[in-house]
């Protein structure tokens, strides 16, 4: 597992390195690394609304008596989201983005949502308590 995740990290660097270098080869370096850091602020802002959003919208839910289950994987995309657009990288930004945006958002829910229930059918999905 872990040696994954290293080769997971390389690979991210190794592409957000490439498409660094071509699109300052573009547009040059400075306005590079404007770009980077504009994507990067504007990411910040979309997160902080965004997780604000859900998190009302739990807060809603469970004062209803209900369980906040679509909104608590709202919540994980938001922050995964959140978390790639501080990342500098095109790609990373990008995935980000479609995370952190309301209406790309179903489709990493039901990603996640169809990863839960592999788990839970081949038995390898557990939950610990305290």
């Amino acid at each position: 597992m872990l040696r994954n995740s290293i080769w997971i990290v390389l690979a991210v660097f190794v592409v957000e390195a490439f498409g660094i270098t071509l699109v300052s080869s573009w547009i040059g370096g400075l306005y590079t690394l404007l770009v980077i850091a504009l994507t990067s602020l504007l990411g910040i802002a979309i997160t902080r609304f965004e997780g604000m959003k859900v998190l009302e919208d739990a807060k809603r839910q469970m004062s209803e008596g209900k369980v906040p289950g679509r909104t608590f994987i709202d919540g994980i995309c938001v922050l995964l989201g959140g978390w790639l657009l501080i990342i500098p990288g095109f790609i990373t930004d990008i995935i980000g983005f479609t995370l952190a945006f309301p209406l790309t958002r179903p489709f990493y829910r039901w990603l996640i949502l169809m990863w839960i229930m592999k788990k839970m059918q081949n038995g390898k999905f557990t939950i610990y308590r305290r």
